[in-house]
């Protein structure tokens, strides 16, 4: 028994070890928000594209990540919402014992004055309000792929130009990609600054849809 137990632990380890680079924290974040291309993460993480492909080779071996085909390109997703669970996780132990980690969070937003949250509990709550708005602040690609149900998509470039329009009367609530997404906090700060109450999800959309919330779907991904 003490080596089937060991060996359990080596198989631990395994996920502990897709998780031991910053590089491949990062590329699952991305992963959580759409499925992508070895192309397309490389650009978006910095990474040159054999480096990228390294990276992900270790995530599918240790299975995290799961890829397939479509023509001759290779599409990559998590391998469940678990993953996105076991790094909300990660992230949560992490803000409780490094210092650093509040120091740096605190650099994301000019204003700290503005950081006023509301937890995906009590959104849930209110959803169904008339005077709520929910703005999801990513890419249009990944709202396509999942957004809170009700929630309005602006483009992260045009957080000026489409929030002119936003009644003061309304309660805004904006999420992104996750809680150190900087999209939300300059939608935040935009709308105070116009004179628009606004709050900012505490979490993003990934852990919104781990955690079984109402969420819609808009392009259809064939497996």
């Amino acid at each position: 028994m003490t080596i089937i137990k060991k060996q359990l632990f080596e198989q631990l380890a395994l996920i502990a070890h897709s998780l031991a680079s910053p590089q491949r924290v990062e590329l699952l974040d991305y992963l959580a928000q759409a499925e992508r291309g070895v192309d397309e993460l490389s650009q978006l993480a910095g990474l040159t594209v054999a480096n990228t492909s390294r990276h992900l080779q270790v995530l599918k071996q240790n299975g995290v990540v799961s890829v397939r085909k479509q023509g001759k390109s290779r599409l990559y997703s998590l391998a469940g919402d678990d993953v996105v669970l076991l790094i909300s996780s990660l992230r949560k132990t992490a803000k409780t014992h490094l210092a650093e980690v509040d120091r740096l969070i605190s650099q994301i937003t000019t204003n700290p004055q503005n950081n006023q949250t509301i937890s995906s509990e009590e959104l849930v709550g209110k959803i169904k309000e008339q005077h709520l708005l929910i703005l999801d602040v990513r890419p249009s690609k990944e709202f396509l792929e999942g957004h809170i149900r009700g929630a309005i998509n602006i483009q992260p470039e045009d957080i000026d130009e489409k929030t002119k329009d936003i009644a003061s009367n309304k309660i805004v609530v904006a999420y992104c990609r996750g809680p150190y997404c900087q999209y939300s906090y300059k939608m935040v700060d935009t709308l105070i600054a116009k004179g628009v109450k606004a709050l900012r999800l505490e979490e993003g959309f990934p852990e919104w849809k781990a955690a079984g919330l109402p969420f819609e779907q808009l392009k259809v991904i064939e497996k």
